[in-house]
């Protein structure tokens, strides 16, 4: 049993997710009790994808602009990025990522195979990602992909050989988290 206790959530915005702030008291290592407040993000889970084309040597990416990227420093706020999105509530991760990358890359994907789950960021978000990647190539092509219109998304497919994502990661090109995990899974493993 936890030793956590809640003692209140206000809602700070109900927007699109849940924005609360929360007080609750946790012991320290002694055993004390201290009172804690922190403002949590209620975001749903998520899915990140790595895709894979083998027999080419090739790694396909979406470029998509990131306002909170561009309002961090980023000049133009436009990112290369794994394919990736939330989980509706009648999914499971495993078909969320074949989904979002019909949605977002217009491929038909093969060899799902789940690397990890983490929390993308616990200070403050709940959210948890899945960590995938998976396999496709210019014959599983279904469509123009590009994101869904009326959720504002604008996707840029960016093919790349391994060898240039492996020269790019090393140098530190990749500025998104989950791209930079999945790559450095996926070449520490590459045989």
């Amino acid at each position: 049993m936890s030793n956590i206790q809640i003692l209140n959530k206000e809602t700070l915005s109900n927007k699109k997710y849940a924005l609360k702030y929360v007080t609750f008291e946790k012991p320290d290592a002694d055993g004390v009790f201290h009172t804690v407040e922190k403002e949590v993000y209620f975001r749903p889970d998520a899915v990140a994808v790595l895709l894979v084309d083998d027999e080419h040597k090739k790694l396909l990416f979406g470029k998509q602009f990131r306002l909170p990227a561009f309002l961090n420093g980023s000049d133009s706020g436009y990112l290369i990025e794994v394919c990736a999105g939330l989980i509706d509530d009648n999914e499971t991760p495993e078909s969320t990522a074949h989904r979002e990358v019909a949605e977002e890359m217009g491929y038909a994907i093969t060899n799902l195979q789940r690397i990890a789950t983490a929390y993308s960021s616990p200070g403050g978000i709940t959210e948890m990602i899945y960590y995938f990647t998976a396999r496709y190539n210019p014959a599983s092509k279904t469509g123009d992909g590009g994101g869904l219109k009326e959720e504002g998304e604008h996707i840029e497919p960016v093919e790349m050989s391994f060898d240039e994502a492996r020269e790019k990661l090393e140098q530190g090109w990749f500025r998104e988290a989950k791209t930079i995990m999945l790559l450095q899974h996926f070449f520490m493993n590459l045989n």
